[in-house]
C-alpha cells in the first residue's frame, strides 16, 4: 500500500481523523489547510508535517507539489477533503455565495487532481480520494448549492475511475451523511432556520470522524470505489434508486418549510 500521503482541510474535522488513521498505518502524512498555523498545530500534534493550502490557489497547489516531490519524491494518495456547507432557499441563495461553494467544493477538488494527475499516470500508480457528501445523492430541498457542488464531485470521480484506471490510478470518492465536525464554522446560509437544524444533525450523529476515516483508509487499501459512511445513508440510497425516498422528503421538506417561512414575518 502506498505510503505518501496529502490530505486537505486536515488541521481538524474529518480530515485531521483521516490524517490520523494513515500514520497509525506507519504512512507519510501532509497535514494541509488554508488556515497555516492550525495545519501545522495539528501536524505538530499527530507527529506529522504541514504546508498552507488553499485549494482555490494555483500556486498553492504547486507549492504543494514540488513539496512532495523535495520531500518524499512523489505522492501515492491524495486525499481532497476540504469543503465548505451551504444552506437556505433557492432564490435566498445569491450568486456570490454560488461563486464562493463552487470554487472550494469543485473547482478546489479539480485542481488538485490536476495536479497530481500528470505524475500519477507517468509513474501509472496513485489513488485519488474525493470527498462529496451523501447530499451527491439524496438531493435535499433547501441545500441546491450544496448539493451541486457534492454531485459535481462524485461525477467527476465516476469519470477519472475509468478515464485513469487503464494508468494504475485508482479513484475512491466518499458520501459521508452528517458527522459531528466543524464544517459549520464556515457554513452560509439566508435562513437561521436551515443553520440551526444542520447544526442539530451533526451534533446528534452517531457516526464519528474516525469512523469515517477508518472507511476511507479500508477503501484506499482495498481499492473501492464508492464509500457510503452510514448505515441510513445506504438504505436511502439504495431506495432512492427505485423512487422510493420521495413521500419521505416531502414530509420532511413540510416540516422544515414551515420553520423557515416563519423567518420571513
Amino acid at each position: 500500500m502506498a505510503d505518501r500521503v496529502l490530505v486537505t482541510g486536515s488541521a481538524s474535522g474529518l480530515g485531521r481523523a483521516v490524517a490520523a488513521r494513515f500514520l497509525r498505518a506507519g504512512h507519510r502524512v501532509l497535514v494541509s489547510d488554508v488556515d497555516g498555523d492550525r495545519a501545522e498545530a495539528s501536524a505538530n500534534e499527530l507527529g506529522a508535517q504541514s504546508i498552507r493550502l488553499d485549494v482555490t490557489d494555483d500556486g498553492d497547489w504547486a507549492a504543494a507539489r514540488d513539496w512532495c516531490e523535495r520531500e518524499w519524491g512523489g505522492l501515492d494518495v491524495l486525499v481532497n477533503n476540504a469543503g465548505v456547507a451551504a444552506g437556505g432557499r433557492f432564490e435566498k441563495v445569491g450568486i456570490a455565495d454560488w461563486d464562493w461553494i463552487w470554487e472550494i467544493n469543485v473547482k478546489g477538488v479539480i485542481r488538485g487532481c490536476r495536479t497530481f494527475v500528470p505524475d500519477f499516470k507517468a509513474r501509472r500508480s496513485g489513488h485519488l480520494v474525493n470527498v462529496a457528501s451523501l447530499a451527491a445523492i439524496m438531493n435535499l430541498p433547501a441545500m441546491s448549492s450544496y448539493n451541486v457542488t457534492k454531485a459535481a464531485v462524485l461525477s467527476l470521480s465516476d469519470t477519472l475511475r475509468l478515464e485513469l484506471e487503464p494508468y494504475g490510478v485508482r479513484t475512491t470518492v466518499v458520501c459521508p451523511g452528517f458527522v459531528r465536525t466543524n464544517l459549520n464554522e464556515r457554513l452560509r446560509s439566508p435562513d437561521p432556520a436551515i443553520a440551526r437544524l444542520m447544526d442539530k444533525l451533526m451534533a446528534s450523529s452517531t457516526v464519528t470522524p474516525d469512523d469515517v476515516a477508518e472507511q476511507v483508509y479500508d477503501a484506499v487499501a482495498r481499492g473501492r470505489f464508492l464509500v457510503l459512511t452510514h448505515t441510513d445513508g445506504r438504505r436511502s440510497a439504495l431506495l432512492k434508486r427505485f423512487g422510493l425516498t420521495d413521500g419521505q422528503v416531502r414530509k420532511y421538506w413540510a416540516r422544515l418549510r414551515g420553520a423557515v417561512e416563519k423567518g420571513d414575518t
